[in-house]
């Protein structure tokens, strides 16, 4: 018995915060281990699909990365990065475009529908939704590789109101009808902004953003934009986290009210953040 109750304290806890998100969009960044471990790739669907099912509007924006290195691997094709972003020349791109709208974006598609919620799989071209331009890094010329320059959300929004989950492939289109490889954190952070999201959760492999980056219990439960700089002067936001954080910031000033960044490697991780009173990982507010 005592169980039960534990249960449905539990259930009890979430009951306000199903109120507060009831629905309100949340865009969430898949990404990491949580593409790839099975079993946390299955808690992150459930907790999606529960979302749905409470009345919150989830829109997924995926990553892929591994799963293209396979394919070039297969192609005998050796990928190249440049500050992160992979270098991406017409070959490259076609397998980008293949992976990411193909299979990945169909395989999330059906596992959501596996749980008996309808699911559409689009990429950024689909409805012109993402106008991108090419993006050049510290002067390179990535190929094609863009940023994201207009968002036209008129087909997330009829997908929402018809209660699909809209899944997203990050790639752009130009005027000229050529596809762009768009990071899929900052693809997530313009739909987000265009959508004028409640929440934009960013599924990481990383405990969030850490006081100590030798102690992963000293995690910074909640920052403010103002704090950000001053933590990245300090040097306690360092390293690959900056562009992380960065790209929260950014989301936040696009008009999104808080910012996650959460440890996809822990099961049921969504639910705790948006259900529970403590949450997980970090969360970045004006």
């Amino acid at each position: 018995m005592e169980k039960l109750i534990e249960k449905a304290k539990v259930l009890v806890e979430a009951l306000p915060y199903i109120k507060e998100f009831y629905g309100k969009t949340v865009v969430i960044k898949y990404g990491g281990s949580a593409m790839i471990d099975e079993r946390i790739k299955e808690t992150v669907i459930q907790d999606i699909v529960l979302m749905k099912l409470v009345g919150i509007n989830p829109v997924i924006v995926h990553g892929g990365g591994p799963e293209i290195n396979k394919v070039l691997e297969q192609m005998n094709k050796k990928s190249q990065f440049i500050n992160g972003l992979r270098v991406t020349d017409k070959e490259t791109m076609e397998v980008v475009e293949m992976v990411l709208s193909g299979k990945v974006n169909k395989e999330i598609v059906s596992e959501i529908q596996n749980q008996g919620i309808s699911s559409v799989g689009i990429s950024g071209k689909d409805g012109g939704m993402l106008l991108a331009e090419k993006k050049l890094v510290d002067g390179y010329d990535l190929g094609y590789v863009g940023h994201v320059v207009a968002v036209n959300p008129r087909l997330l929004l009829t997908l929402i109101q018809t209660d699909f989950i809209p899944v997203i492939a990050p790639i752009g289109i130009d005027k000229k009808g050529n596809s762009y490889n768009i990071n899929a954190d900052y693809a997530a952070v313009a739909v987000a902004g265009a959508l004028k999201a409640e929440k934009l959760v960013f599924l990481t492999d990383v405990e969030g953003v850490l006081m100590d980056v030798d102690d992963s219990s000293s995690v910074i439960s909640q920052l403010s934009i103002k704090d950000v700089d001053r933590y990245i002067e300090k040097g306690i936001i360092s390293g690959g986290m900056i562009p992380k954080v960065q790209c929260c910031v950014e989301g936040v000033k696009m008009g999104v009210k808080t910012v996650h960044i959460l440890d996809g490697r822990i099961e049921h991780c969504l639910l705790l953040e948006i259900f529970t009173h403590k949450g997980v990982g970090t969360m970045i507010m004006q």
